[in-house]
């Protein structure tokens, strides 16, 4: 991957970014020693496991098992290449990128995505000239300014305005000589069903533009600003858009959302832009989709462990549907949530102008519990005679089967009993028929992410994988031990492959490029010997000269003892006569006697 940009800019790149940084503006890390610890972006947890080293510039998660350099969190985070990777962090430092001609096919694989971004730009461009000029322009900021936008948020969210008309946009990216194939796979413009040609998307609307977390603009919303139908219109999926990571605001609400270790999440444009008008800038907005794990997940990792989030819905009926829609997704995340209702007749938009912001915290404090707020729902709509109880129990029963936490279920499951006035062991039953519990996870199943280990134990690791293990640990956290591991040649005599691999790169890299952990991580595209790579190096152990020399010999000791048990097994061979088990084990022993020749050789004596 590295071929397409230079390798002394890949490593100005490199010395240039700061993983702490890069990881701070999706994680909330806190100091642990030398390492700081957070939420895992990629897996849900309830723990943080996730480990960051500022000192290497690496990351690794414990319960996942991601691990890598700065370079491999920006493609895992946000699905990108490595070219894309470090094209991006270039531009963040200010690197400039010179590179070498491309063949059609990498040009293609290169430029697709940064193409796309490029016309979302250009197009947010477009969108804001419109707002500020001509006679509809006037009228659309008119309207913005009405609904109690200041000039100030307008421009800071760079809001626009899509003209009355078929293919306003699509003429002027005509005109820059823009594919409009590739406007169309941005989501911009849209191919005639009859005959050729494209027309513009959004027409006739105000434009807001959605950003990603390195403030990228890569897709729109645009509003009608008359009773029109749809209200809404949202922009599709892209290779660069993915509605179920994107939230309207996330770029701007990172901070505050730290500070404050509480996040409100919205349903509109205006919403958003109201609350972060007034200075509640932890707040983000759906984009007209439900809340997904991998929304609440990207919340987590923003306000921390012991973080909540406020769902702040419209006071009628669908309002409430969409909060008790969230109820499963939070409580899989383990985020704890709270549901906020406002009065009837306003949405966060109204509340917040005609009330204002004191107000608006006055009554996000008395937020019900997510499921206190689905039990008072359930109440209202069925009361508590006899079929309004068996009404609401069947209701709550896929919120309470969806509790992970056994003792937390437990507990619901009496909230509920006790508010209804029915026994907790009739409830217990009605909630458990149909539904037998799950068999228990053996402890090392896998928690989420990466490979899924729970359908096969793991391997049996034996003393001979432990020495090696730790071998490779000694050489990547105490690195002037490399030297003497090569002499020795003991990486000849692993016997796990991926460890033999390993060990091998290892000197081979520190002998060029001394002990750079993040640029080692570089040489492999396979995941799991990043990740070992990862957890290897990340905890550092107390290492000295004569605790490394006293595990180099151990493992002499037992390279020893294998020789000695496999001429037990010729010697085995030969009396059983068996001829294929005894040529196998001679070209095993030549093997060995070639490695011990070689290793006494270039062995310096203690």
């Amino acid at each position: 991957m590295a071929a397409y940009i230079p390798d002394d800019k890949i490593e100005a790149i490199k010395n240039a970014s700061d993983i702490v940084d890069i990881v701070s503006e999706v994680v909330s890390l806190r100091r642990a020693g030398r390492n700081l610890l957070g939420l895992c972006p990629f897996h849900a947890e309830k723990t943080p496991s996730f480990t960051v080293s500022p000192d290497k510039q690496i990351f690794h998660c414990f319960g996942c098992g991601a691990g890598g350099n700065v370079f491999t969190f920006l493609m895992k985070q946000g699905g990108l290449s490595f070219p894309e990777a470090a094209r991006a962090l270039a531009r963040r430092y200010g690197i400039d990128l010179p590179t070498r001609d491309l063949s059609p096919f990498e040009k293609k694989k290169l430029t697709e995505r940064e193409t796309i971004l490029t016309l979302i730009d250009e197009a947010m461009a477009f969108y804001s000239e419109r707002l500020l000029s001509g006679r509809e322009g006037q009228q659309a900021m008119g309207y913005l300014l009405k609904r109690g936008m200041t000039r100030k948020t307008i421009d800071d969210y760079s809001l626009g305005f899509a003209p009355e008309g078929w293919d306003h946009l699509a003429r002027h990216l005509h005109s820059r000589k823009r594919s409009p194939a590739m406007a169309a796979q941005a989501g911009l413009i849209v191919p005639r069903k009859k005959g050729e040609g494209y027309y513009d998307r959004f027409r006739n609307r105000i434009v807001f533009p959605i950003f990603n977390a390195q403030n990228q603009p890569i897709g729109f919303g645009g509003r009608v600003m008359d009773d029109a139908l749809p209200k809404y219109l949202n922009g599709p999926e892209t290779p660069v858009y993915n509605k179920s990571r994107s939230l309207y605001g996330l770029n701007a609400a990172r901070q505050k959302c730290r500070e404050a270790g509480t996040v409100y999440v919205v349903e509109g444009y205006f919403d958003m832009l109201s609350m972060h008008q007034v200075g509640l800038t932890n707040t983000v907005a759906t984009l007209g989709t439900s809340l997904t794990a991998e929304h609440v997940r990207i919340l987590r990792g923003f306000v921390g462990e012991e973080g909540n989030a406020v769902l702040v819905y419209d006071s009628d009926q669908a309002g409430i549907k969409a909060a008790q829609r969230s109820v499963a997704v939070f409580q899989q995340g383990n985020l704890e949530a709270r549901i906020l209702v406002l009065p009837e007749g306003h949405d966060p938009d109204s509340f917040i102008m005609e009330q204002g912001p004191d107000d608006f915290l006055k009554a996000a404090g008395g937020a019900m519990a997510i499921f206190s707020f689905m039990t008072e729902s359930a109440v209202d709509r069925y009361g508590l005679n006899v079929e309004g109880k068996v009404r609401i129990v069947n209701e709550l029963k896929p919120a309470i089967l969806a509790i992970g936490d056994p003792v937390a279920r437990s507990l619901r499951i009496k909230q509920l009993a006790e508010r209804i006035e029915v026994e907790e062991s009739v409830v217990l039953d009605k909630i458990r028929r149909g539904n037998p519990a799950p068999p228990a996870r053996p402890a090392w199943a896998n928690v989420g992410g990466g490979r899924d280990r729970t359908r096969e134990a793991p391997p049996v690791r034996g003393e001979t994988y432990r020495l090696e293990q730790r071998l490779v640990a000694m050489m990547l956290q105490f690195p002037e031990m490399v030297a003497d591991i090569k002499r020795r040649r003991l990486t000849d005599h692993f016997s796990d492959p991926v460890l033999t691999e390993i060990g091998k790169e290892i000197i081979d890299h520190f002998n060029q490029n001394g002990s750079d952990i993040a640029s080692l991580i570089s040489r492999w595209d396979d995941p799991e010997k990043r990740a070992m790579v990862t957890r290897l190096s990340i905890n550092d152990e107390h290492w000295g000269k004569q605790g490394c020399m006293a595990l180099i010999r151990q493992f002499e000791n037992s390279i020893r003892r294998r020789d000695k048990a496999l001429l037990k097994r010729i010697e085995a061979a030969e009396k059983s006569g068996d001829d294929d088990l005894l040529a196998q084990l001679l070209r095993e022993k030549q093997h060995q006697a070639q490695r011990t020749t070689a290793r006494q050789s270039d062995t310096i004596p203690f």
